[in-house]
């Protein structure tokens, strides 16, 4: 009866510890997603604020010219800064992630530079009318495209952290809508050819 009443205890604390570690784990991973998606967030942030440098240029104070430049020029450097620390933070932590946010800064230091160019030699606005700038004025639009694949490496990457029965239905939901594909891609004319000979 002992013996019973022991094992029954080496069994239930052996559960018990089991359950405390499996729960410890998923909340580190839990935790460490957390983490990465604000890496990803602030990288993301800082390229967004580096986009809008070509609006704020334009809406400079036309009334201290000097002042603003410094000012303006200061801020910019602080945000290549934090660029050029998160293409090599984001590269760290996922290769794939690192090359699509690489891809992005490239794109818009190309784009967004060269509006920032074209704004310092134009005159500051003076006018509220002036405020919405026109698009024809900035265009900014080709970074969508680098901006979705950012995006879409970044989720990837973060649906490394989900637990594995959420991964496991993900994977089942894919090869389901694979073999739904196929069958539609396959059409009629392929079935006539599969059948009797």
């Amino acid at each position: 009866m002992i013996a019973g009443i022991l094992t029954s205890a080496v069994i239930v604390a052996f559960l018990t510890g089991t359950v405390n570690i499996g729960l410890a784990w998923r909340k580190s991973r839990t935790d460490e997603r957390d983490r990465v998606r604000t890496v990803f967030a602030e990288a993301f942030a800082a390229y967004a604020e580096y986009r809008e440098y070509p609006y704020a240029i334009r809406r400079r104070n036309a009334e201290s010219p000097g002042e603003e430049r410094v000012r303006i020029s200061e801020k910019v450097r602080e945000t290549q800064q934090r660029l050029n620390y998160y293409l090599v933070w984001t590269r760290f932590e996922s290769l794939s992630v690192g090359e699509a946010y690489g891809d992005l800064v490239s794109a818009a230091r190309r784009t967004a530079g060269s509006a920032m160019r074209e704004a310092w030699t134009a005159r500051p606005i003076s006018e509220d009318s002036e405020m919405n700038i026109p698009a024809a004025t900035v265009d900014l639009a080709d970074l969508a495209e680098y901006e979705a694949a950012f995006s879409v490496a970044a989720h990837a990457h973060l649906r490394k952290f989900n637990p594995w029965p959420v991964r496991l239905a993900e994977v089942l939901r894919r090869r389901r809508g694979l073999a739904a594909g196929a069958e539609a891609d396959r059409g009629p004319a392929d079935s006539e050819c599969l059948g009797p000979r």
